[in-house]
């Protein structure tokens, strides 16, 4: 783990949207397509903001989300929502949305569809990760229903995920296309996070998700 503190979240967000937009220039130069997968979430905004006006060929470049809450486009709760307003302007409305279509009563009904979506744009080029108080990445919860089987190394790219502590059922990437990207981030901001993350590297990763990613990922944080 490579862990870098920046002294405002400002500045870090600034950073990272560099740092991305280098990775995915530099496999772009070797590369027809990349594939960059980003988390939900308000916190990155700033990030995707800055990102969007990336001189990057956008056209060239598939979004897919870490996960999604299983709400349709229209509700405040919906990553891809957030995603369309922050990150797929400017300069990047040019990407692919991989889009994960909440139109079925359950995640499940339309499983098999997304997956084999999922799965002509994976491997991941450069992925950036959120994480919880509770250490979870994606929608890989500690103690959530699909878990165990979302950590194993045969679990299927793309997975439905339900837990105590999320208001709706969620679809999240697993284990094997978390680990299998190329280049790989998280962003956390706070003491308590940042705690966290310390208390991660001495559990398990159904004690703590994020440890699943950590050994080859750039932790960013920031007060």
């Amino acid at each position: 783990m490579n862990f870098v503190e920046y002294p405002d979240r400002d500045l870090m967000m600034i950073s990272i949207a560099d740092r991305l937009s280098s990775e995915l220039r530099h496999v772009l130069q070797n590369q027809a397509r990349v594939t960059f997968c980003v988390p939900g979430g308000t916190t990155p905004a700033p990030a995707f903001e800055s990102l969007s006006a990336a001189n990057i060929d956008w056209s060239r470049v598939n979004v897919i989300l870490s996960d999604e809450r299983w709400v349709t486009e229209d509700k405040p709760r919906s990553n891809t929502r957030l995603l369309k307003r922050h990150l797929l302007v400017n300069r990047a409305e040019a990407a692919y949305l991989q889009r994960i279509r909440a139109e079925t009563a359950t995640p499940e009904e339309a499983m098999e569809a997304m997956i084999a979506e999922l799965r002509l744009v994976l491997p991941i080029t450069v992925l950036l990760l959120g994480m919880g108080a509770d250490m979870h990445v994606a929608s890989l919860f500690p103690g959530a229903d699909n878990l165990e089987a979302a950590l194993r190394a045969d679990a299927p790219p793309l997975m439905a995920m339900r837990a105590e502590t999320a208001p709706e059922p969620r679809v999240t990437l697993t284990a094997p296309a978390l680990q299998g990207a190329l280049h790989t981030h998280i962003l956390i901001t706070g003491p308590e996070k940042r705690a966290a993350l310390e208390r991660a590297q001495g559990l398990s990763p159904r004690e703590a998700p994020v440890k699943l990613v950590l050994k080859n990922a750039t932790v960013h944080w920031a007060e």
